[in-house]
């Protein structure tokens, strides 16, 4: 990809990717980073290494104005963590942007409505998947790490690795639960992956080396939640099922 770049700017971004994966970032935060970096670059014509105050106050009301919020706290994260690790240099925006705080709560599905999304979900590694998610409560990318040695059927509980902060933390595995992975253990017998990919069909899921697809889940749970009339989308249920309420 440095390719791609001009000589001055391609020789630092590599020095980005390599700084931001030292640190131990998440593939995901790399990427958003990284991609913020990527963005300043095209406006600025690839000549970040030494941007102002003045420079950078227009370029931020550029970013909320055609982007969101959202993608201006990435892109200020980006290059704070550019010229620190990257420049060594003083970040010259400093105390130059204040995104406001939101306190809007994400809509939770009830109990009826997820068992809804089950029985509307015709594909069988899909359905098994969210009824996981659902009830351990976890998000879509640890669901989608989970491995059949996470599971301790002895102790009753499984252990979500790099989850949020890059911490393991364990969660209780109710018994139904189990009964239900091990029943779809059988359709496929991957012997490390809990939900493999069925790419190459399901006689060779128990070959699958990579988990199911991210986007494939996403998809099908949205359709799933329209054709069940759910016309509230979440941003929990846009990536995973969560907890039900005790």
């Amino acid at each position: 990809m440095t390719s791609e770049f001009p000589a001055h700017f391609a020789c630092n971004y590599q020095c980005l990717l390599n700084r931001l994966k030292l640190h131990g970032m998440q593939p995901k935060t790399i990427a958003l980073y990284s991609h913020g970096v990527r963005r300043a670059g095209v406006y600025f014509d690839y000549r970040i290494d030494d941007l102002t105050r003045l420079q950078l106050t227009d370029y931020f009301v550029h970013i909320v104005n055609s982007l969101s919020w959202s993608s201006l706290k990435h892109d200020l994260y980006g290059l704070k963590f550019y010229y620190a690790q990257v420049l060594n240099k003083p970040w010259p925006g400093a105390d130059l942007v204040k995104p406001p705080k939101s306190f809007t709560l994400p809509d939770i599905i009830t109990v009826p409505q997820a068992q809804q999304i089950f029985m509307a979900t015709r594909v069988l590694s899909y359905r098994v998947f969210f009824f996981t998610l659902y009830s351990l409560g976890l998000r879509l990318g640890e669901g989608l790490r989970l491995q059949i040695g996470d599971i301790d059927a002895d102790r009753m509980r499984v252990q979500v690795r790099n989850a949020k902060g890059n911490r393991d933390r364990f969660v209780p595995l109710p018994e139904n639960t189990l009964q239900v992975l091990r029943r779809f253990w059988q359709t496929h017998r991957n012997p490390a992956l809990l939900f493999p990919n069925r790419k190459c069909g399901l006689n060779k899921a128990h070959l699958a080396a990579a988990p199911l697809d991210r986007g494939g889940i996403q998809t099908t749970l949205r359709q799933v939640a329209r054709d069940c009339g759910l016309k509230k989308e979440s941003r929990h249920t846009a990536c995973a099922i969560p907890m039900p309420p005790t």
